[in-house]
């Protein structure tokens, strides 16, 4: 699934704290894709599973899934 940087960074942000959330600004797509782009995230401390609404509240529901 593919998401908004800016979401993602967001997301990061809030969960692991704001030097992670400067380190994957810079290093993430624009456009990051969950499956693609998984080792990234979880590089950053983000199971992309979070992303799309696990049992984090994560985008999921914010982009209607």
């Amino acid at each position: 699934m593919q998401i908004p940087k800016q979401q993602v960074i967001d997301f990061i942000k809030s969960k692991v704290g704001g030097d992670q959330a400067s380190q994957a600004d810079s290093e993430l797509p624009d456009q990051v894709d969950t499956d693609r782009d998984a080792g990234l995230l979880q590089k950053f401390g983000v199971d992309p599973k979070d992303l799309l609404g696990g049992s984090g509240g994560g985008l999921g529901s914010k982009l209607g899934l």
